[in-house]
C-alpha cells in the first residue's frame, strides 16, 4: 500500500529533520536552564515619593532592603507611609519581573513558551 503524506525525508516524518528538532529542543533546554541561573542573582528595586522610600526585592520575590527617609516618618500620617512602602514594593516586583522575562525573552525568542512569569 502506498504511503500518504510527505516525501520520505520531508516534514516531520524524515529522521533527520526529528533529529534536528530533537537538537535544538536541547539546545533551548540547556540555554533555559542557563537562563534561570542567571535571573536567580536579579533584584527588582523601585523608589517612590521623591526618593522618600526605597524598596528592594530578590529574585524569590522577598523583600531585601526598605529604606525610609526620615522626612517620611510621621507618626501622624501613618497611612501615607504604609501607600508608600506598598507602591515601592509592587514597582519593585514588577522591575524584577520584567528584567527576568527580558532574560528569557533572548532564549525563547520573546515567545514565553507558556512557562509561568517567563
Amino acid at each position: 500500500m502506498a504511503r500518504r503524506g510527505m516525501p520520505p525525508g520531508k516534514g516531520f516524518g524524515g529522521s533527520s529533520n526529528m533529529n534536528q528538532l530533537m537538537q535544538q529542543a536541547q539546545r533551548m533546554q540547556r540555554e533555559i536552564e542557563i537562563a534561570q541561573e542567571e535571573t536567580k542573582d536579579m533584584t527588582g528595586e523601585a523608589t517612590v515619593g521623591g526618593g522618600f522610600v526605597k524598596v528592594s526585592v530578590s529574585s524569590d520575590h522577598q523583600i531585601i532592603s526598605l529604606e525610609l527617609a526620615q522626612e517620611v516618618i510621621d507618626p501622624d500620617d501613618a497611612e501615607m507611609l504604609q501607600d508608600l512602602i506598598v507602591a515601592a514594593v509592587n514597582e519593585a516586583m514588577r522591575d524584577l519581573d520584567s528584567k527576568i522575562e527580558a532574560r528569557m525573552a533572548k532564549v525563547t525568542g520573546g515567545s514565553g513558551l507558556g512557562f509561568p512569569g517567563f
